[in-house]
């Protein structure tokens, strides 16, 4: 694809394809750009924060919720608003100097088209994470700029390689607007897509069985037909306890200690309601306000839940705490599923993106060579076995291909959804050995063969027994070169 992009930019130079072109190159070498959306107060802001580790993102409904923020990694923190013109202006700290508090000075949110926020992260190596307005707030000129910051733009290249979608309940405009996040209105691409049951300790009012709850109406969701045509699975979040979980403090631990010592029945009846805790007066040792600053980081299963674990002695540390509180929030599955669904295929998202670009331009902008180019298009999309993984994966979400549930679920790790690691694929453990991936990479390779050449099998399943037979001939060359047993496979 770079090979391909800059014989094609080169073409171009000088050009109204050119500037789209040349950003299509550098974005092949760039971290996956992941964009968060979801409906206003959806909790896209707080997932971020949670991502990152750090309260980069601001959660209240100030001016900067309403624009479009890139979250970068950098040597150190910078905030740059990006104008309509192109043009980029420095911006100071707000009067507080906090990284939430950003001073916009003159600037309304219709001047900037973004935000570039730098901040040097781990998780920002890796996909910069974008950001986006609620949609179907109460101005519509928010719910566009949304939309536009994740449509392909007239270059033909969207801004976002894949995005993670916040929903607390399948609503229509949740339906309308993963339908319209797709490289190619006429192809589907659920790979590009994670959902996320967002706000997942609201289940149920809040009550101790929320999480469990949320994992049920989750896996209802992964096995809706029109679900899985639209995302690539459906994980529950518990936002707000992840987001405070990762940033726990020292104090905020010992007031916990204070509620899980205090008398049962007392700390009990405040956690009956968030207003009780918040406001009511009480003997327990903590003042309204201190309790109301609790209630705002953690909500009120998050208290629920630190005082429970307090009381039981399940935890007696705030990093013990912090820790069990990010297992049972979700946000391990969640990293899980971004490293092996989406940085796992970072290159392969990136080639994707780029290779709609140059689709794009060429039929946009037809030029002499331009049958040519479409046949040296046709050749790369065609020849990629990665592409033709990726466009199967797609064709099982949405339907188009048919198989029984347990061909399916075996077809769909095969080609990677669980992750794009030999052992993985082959549903093996990682300390696989060698041999062991030989063997069973060679039995479902005979499996899909005979699946293929069965007589019953339509074409679409015989084409779909084609890709995974070659899938299966690529570990086992990968397999046979690891070398002498011992050595690891992939």
């Amino acid at each position: 694809m770079r090979g391909l992009v800059r014989h094609v930019a080169g073409l171009y130079q000088g050009g109204p394809a050119a500037a789209g072109l040349d950003r299509a190159a550098r974005r092949l070498d760039e971290p996956l750009r992941v964009a968060i959306a979801g409906r206003i107060k959806a909790g896209k802001s707080t997932l971020l924060n949670a991502m990152v580790g750090q309260e980069l993102a601001a959660t209240d409904a100030g001016e900067c919720t309403r624009i479009v923020t890139w979250f970068r990694d950098g040597h150190t923190y910078r905030v740059q608003a990006q104008l309509r013109d192109g043009s980029r202006r420095q911006l100071p700290p707000g009067p507080t100097g906090g990284l939430l508090d950003i001073d916009l000075g003159r600037l309304g949110s219709g001047d900037v088209d973004r935000l570039l926020v730098d901040w040097p992260s781990p998780a920002l190596r890796l996909m910069t994470l974008i950001d986006t307005p609620g949609l179907d707030s109460l101005s519509a000129e928010l719910s566009r700029k949304t939309e536009a910051a994740l449509a392909p733009g007239g270059d033909g290249a969207a801004e976002a390689d894949a995005v993670i979608y916040l929903m607390r309940h399948v609503h229509a405009s949740d339906v309308h607007f993963l339908e319209a996040f797709r490289d190619d209105p006429t192809d589907r691409r659920p790979l590009n897509t994670i959902g996320i049951l967002a706000r997942a300790d609201e289940v149920g009012h809040a009550r101790p069985d929320a999480l469990e709850s949320a994992a049920s109406i989750a896996a209802r969701y992964r096995e809706d037909e029109r679900i899985r045509g639209l995302c690539q699975t459906v994980i529950p979040v518990a936002g707000l306890l992840a987001s405070s979980a990762v940033t726990l403090r020292e104090d905020e631990f010992r007031a916990f200690g204070v509620l899980a010592t205090a008398p049962e029945a007392d700390v009990d009846r405040l956690l009956l309601t968030a207003s009780r805790f918040a406001r009511a007066e009480s003997e327990v040792g903590l003042e309204p306000a201190r309790r109301a600053a609790l209630l705002d980081r953690y909500g009120l299963y998050g208290l629920r839940l630190c005082v429970r674990l307090l009381r039981e002695g399940t935890v007696t540390t705030a990093g013990g705490l912090s820790r069990e509180l990010i297992t049972r929030s979700g946000l391990g599955p969640l990293r899980e599923s971004l490293m092996t669904r989406l940085a796992g295929r970072a290159d392969v998202l990136r080639a994707q993106s780029a290779l709609t670009a140059v689709e794009r331009a060429v039929r946009r902008y037809p030029i002499a060579s331009a049958s040519a180019l479409r046949g040296e298009i046709e050749q790369i999309t065609a020849g990629a076995h990665e592409f033709a993984e990726i466009r199967l994966l797609d064709r099982l979400h949405t339907g188009a291909v048919t198989l029984a549930e347990d061909e399916r679920a075996d077809a769909e790790r095969l080609l990677g959804s669980d992750g794009p690691g030999p052992a993985i694929r082959l549903g093996l453990t990682l300390d696989a050995r060698p041999e062991e991936v030989v063997r069973a990479a060679n039995a479902s390779l005979g499996r899909w063969r005979r699946r293929g050449e069965h007589p019953a099998s339509g074409r679409d399943v015989r084409d779909a027994a084609r890709v995974l037979a070659r899938t299966c001939e690529g570990i086992l060359q990968r397999a046979q070169r690891s070398g002498p047993p011992g050595r690891a496979v992939g």
